[in-house]
């Protein structure tokens, strides 16, 4: 059996370096991300509410509204794939490729491709598949992986960056931002006018008009787009809007969920390839439609996490996260999120992600902060109590029984508090070991 840390154990690890990074970015985004909703709007709870019934809604009747979609692209010019699979959904990039006699392609921030692996995959065929999103472009040349959706390389310093750029040859040391990006930028325009095929995600797709909607900062997304013959998107099948007004309430929240941004600095409505009267974009235009555990996690009984608009708020707001940071939970889905939502994806075939719900003090703020309304702390329950049914991890957690009799007495309860300081000069040893291994990674107040 595979072994791997807990997230206490990653926490009681990680740098702390990394931690302050993770802690200091996390905490002024979710500061201004309040300020700009409770700022411009009246009542955001109440758009939070509405959001998420639209988007319940749309995965409630997705057997309605998928082939609306399809319909809608394919009437648009779009050509429309499905994949029951991540390894599915790769095959078919790589089939577009094959067809085409693509050797080459520059590739958009889409988190469902890094469900899928789609970079290691198409390299492992002779595809050169470089990554665009400064972030992920880091990442790529280092070796590591994303950490947080909107931000990969949260867990990095500029002075690791600057390292890793004169290591592979982008320049001498300098970890001033603004030179750090313009390198990046000037090898990367050369990439874009070179490469065969672009290959984005998209946030929304629109049922009523068949519009894919793609929200960057960067502008990478539409230099993929503009230079390349070849567009594929790889879209998961839960990323459906109903109409085209629903959009104006959907940008509103993400941007400032996200970013705390009234809107992204770019915000790309694409329809299909380009016209008959349009001199650039591209000639073809592909929508792989990814399910990857979709519709199982529709199955079960936590099928509100599908709502996810990948804004990252969760994250930037969890206590745990911030302690532990995205590496922590071992999967492309980080903080309470991804604590929901990776076990679902995939299911039985990884059952180290199974502790995943654990990951999480339940204090709320993640359903206080999510722009679709999610109740993930109800989720996680649900998912703890499924896992406990089948007999699965329990990550060094000490029965409870014990402590429901503590807790339910006021008298033992505040002797116990009152005593419970001493517990932490105990040598490890002599207590139980479920007890001593809980408290190996924590320290009871004083």
């Amino acid at each position: 059996m595979t072994t791997h840390k807990t997230i206490d154990q990653f926490a009681h690890d990680l740098r702390d370096e990394t931690r302050n990074a993770v802690y200091q970015s996390t905490k002024a985004t979710h500061g201004k991300r309040t300020q700009v909703l409770f700022d411009h709007f009246p009542d955001p709870n109440y758009l939070r509410r509405l959001a998420g019934s639209i988007k319940q809604n749309v995965i409630e009747n997705l057997d309605t509204y998928l082939p609306q979609v399809e319909e809608k692209l394919v009437a648009n010019g779009v050509k429309v794939h499905w994949a029951s699979t991540g390894e599915e959904a790769n095959n078919a990039v790589l089939s577009i490729m094959k067809a085409r006699g693509a050797k080459s392609m520059v590739k958009a921030k889409t988190m469902v491709s890094e469900e899928t692996r789609l970079g290691d995959f198409l390299e492992k065929n002779g595809i050169e598949c470089l990554e665009t999103d400064l972030g992920e472009f880091i990442v790529q040349i280092d070796h590591d992986h994303p950490s947080h959706i909107v931000r990969p390389i949260i867990h990095k310093s500029r002075r690791e960056i600057a390292v890793s750029f004169e290591k592979h040859g982008l320049g001498a040391y300098n970890d001033e931002p603004a030179v750090i990006t313009q390198r990046a930028r000037v090898f990367l325009r050369q990439k874009y006018m070179q490469a065969d095929v672009g290959l984005t995600g998209a946030n929304f797709v629109v049922a009523e008009s068949g519009r894919l909607v793609i929200v960057t900062n960067e502008g990478n997304s539409r230099f993929s787009l503009a230079a390349p013959k070849c567009h594929i998107a790889m879209v998961g099948i839960e990323k459906i809007l109903p109409r085209e007004q629903d959009l104006a309430l959907f940008l509103n929240l993400l941007a400032r969920s996200a970013t705390a941004q009234q809107l992204t600095s770019y915000t790309e409505f694409i329809s299909g390839p380009k016209g008959a009267t349009q001199q650039d974009g591209p000639e073809e235009m592909h929508v792989i439609f990814v399910d990857n555990g979709r519709t199982d996690a529709l199955g079960s009984d936590c099928r509100e996490i599908l709502r996810c608009i990948r804004c990252g708020a969760c994250m930037n707001v969890c206590p745990v996260y911030r302690q532990a940071s995205g590496h922590a939970y071992r999967s492309v889905y980080p903080g309470p999120v991804g604590a929901v939502l990776s076990p679902l994806l995939a299911g039985k075939n990884f059952p180290e992600l199974a502790d995943l719900p654990k990951a999480s003090s339940l204090c709320g703020a993640c359903n206080e902060v999510c722009p679709v309304d999610i109740p993930i702390p109800e989720l996680l329950l649900r998912l703890r109590d499924r896992n406990k049914r089948e007999g699965g991890p329990s990550s060094g957690t000490p029965p409870m029984g014990a402590f429901s009799v503590l807790a339910s007495q006021p008298l033992m309860w505040k002797t116990a508090m009152k005593l419970g300081g001493a517990i932490n000069h105990v040598p490890k040893a002599i207590l139980p070991a479920p007890v001593g291994n809980w408290l190996d990674h924590r320290t009871l107040p004083e």
